[in-house]
């Protein structure tokens, strides 16, 4: 058992708990230090996810490729991003707040994990870990009814996601008599397969789908975003989708690889769906954070292109437009928690304005990211967009890329209509002095998105290795 593939898991897992035990003995001076060690922690991960070899482990449920290792330095990189936002947040709060790092390390743990997952075990396993840590970081704002709200609501329906999931796993093992997803491709290739296989099978996507915020188990999203703590919204908005699409990919291409003619459709109404709903959903939010939850519920429809597609043209695709909008979405949310006014954090849309003459600086990377996010060359959105609409037109679904063209159009009013509420609405008081943490931030995105061309080849190389894995 080559149980060293497993390393860098391993060493998040026991940094978590020496942390964990760091705080406890040492509170309440140990916020900082705790977030600084979880840092540390998420950086010797990566190094180890990018140095290991490649192979099967723990009697084949637990797999290390291509596609793990870039997924993994995806979610490593949104769980850093999440932990650097939250510094000033957690400074505010007048205590410790070491809970926080070690919350967010364990459930990247989790999403890691799913990364990895090769049976319908450790894919259950891996996301109840990290679903366990994202209630109470939800809740965190304890003293926050809103947040308080969004914690419940989020518990309650992720319970009824991961109950369609563990069902369609009991089916899938009572009909195919294996948890394995390779194995589960070759019972489904053959004549005659069970149709409480098929069943089972598809509860199991229905649950993961709830994870990715896609039509029609999107409900959840606007209040959990609105009511969460920005940094917790940051990192939700993030790290979990990167995780679920990872484990979406891989049970489609591998279990229901031979069957793309089964579920096309499906993914494709899905898509239109969640591009729809994402992009006229959003008009007319005042809240600039439930805003971002209709655009991530398009972004995700738009992914989910590539997906449809059913090619390795379209899966590279999709791999290309997550790690983008994963940039894009950090960004966007650095500015949001640097709007603070009186030590009260603000959401509201028209709080922006005249940000253009308070804080040019601020104003043109958040118009930065607003114009990445709509999809305008030369940003790195432009490319996201273009590399799944491209797979979409290779397979000859027109109709598909063109509804995400003009979806793409919607959203680039209310994308385009906070750059206007910043430079030609009237001056509101001007922000609290900006956070150094969300500044790092989003001058590491802004320079990401706008210099996306010089960051392709190496992102798209390693895109095309993870997608030759589902492909065989």
């Amino acid at each position: 058992m080559n149980w060293t593939l497993a390393l860098p898991e391993i060493v998040l897992s026991v940094c978590g708990m020496a942390i964990l035990m760091v705080g406890v003995f040492r509170r309440p001076e140990t916020g900082f230090v705790a977030g600084m060690l979880t840092l540390g922690a998420l950086l010797v991960a990566g190094m180890l996810v990018i140095s290991r070899g490649t192979g099967g482990a723990y009697e084949g449920l637990f797999v290390v490729d291509a596609f793990s290792n870039f997924v993994k330095v995806l979610i490593l990189v949104s769980a850093a991003i999440a932990l650097i936002l939250a510094f000033d947040y957690n400074s505010r709060q007048g205590i410790g707040r070491f809970e926080f790092p070690v919350l967010v390390l364990f459930s990247t743990v989790g999403m890691m994990v799913m990364g990895s997952a090769a049976n319908l075990m450790t894919l259950y396993l891996g996301l109840e870990l990290q679903n366990l840590a994202l209630y109470v970081l939800v809740a965190f704002a304890r003293d926050d009814l809103r947040s308080s709200e969004a914690g419940l609501k989020f518990f309650v329906l992720s319970a009824l996601a991961s109950g369609l999931l563990l069902y369609g796993i009991s089916l899938a093992y009572g009909f195919a008599g294996t948890m394995d997803i390779a194995q589960l491709s070759q019972a489904l290739a053959a004549p005659g397969a069970a149709a409480g296989l098929v069943v089972g099978v598809v509860f199991v996507i229905a649950g993961l789908s709830f994870k990715l915020a896609i039509v029609p188990f999107h409900m959840w999203t606007p209040d959990v975003y609105e009511g969460a703590p920005t940094p917790v919204t940051a990192f939700i908005s993030m790290a979990p989708k990167v995780a679920a699409f990872a484990l979406l990919l891989r049970t489609l291409a591998i279990a229901f690889g031979h069957q793309v003619a089964q579920w096309q459709l499906l993914i494709v109404l899905v898509a239109i769906a969640s591009m729809l709903l994402g992009s006229f959903g959003a008009i007319g939010q005042v809240n600039i954070k439930r805003l971002m939850a209709y655009s991530s519920i398009a972004n995700m429809g738009y992914a989910m292109i590539g997906l449809a597609a059913g090619t390795g043209a379209g899966i590279r695709g999709t791999l290309v437009y997550v790690a983008i909008y994963v940039f894009m979405n950090a960004g966007a949310f650095a500015v949001i928690t640097a709007m603070r006014r009186r030590g009260q954090a603000l959401e509201r849309i028209a709080d922006l304005g005249g940000l253009g003459d308070r804080d040019p600086a601020l104003a043109l990377a958040m118009s930065v990211f607003m114009f990445a996010l709509a999809g305008i060359p030369p940003l790195s959105g432009f490319f996201a967009k273009l590399y799944v609409f491209l797979a979409a037109v290779q397979n000859g679904m027109w109709a598909l890329a063109i509804i995400g063209v003009l979806t793409s159009v919607v959203g680039a009013f209310y994308y385009i209509r906070i750059v206007k509420v910043m430079y030609f609405d009237p001056a509101e008081a001007a922000f609290d002095p900006r956070p150094r943490s969300a500044s790092a931030v989003a001058v590491g995105a802004g320079a990401f998105t706008l210099l996306f061309v010089l960051f392709a080849a190496p992102i798209f190389a390693a895109a095309q290795a993870a997608s030759r894995v589902l492909l065989g």
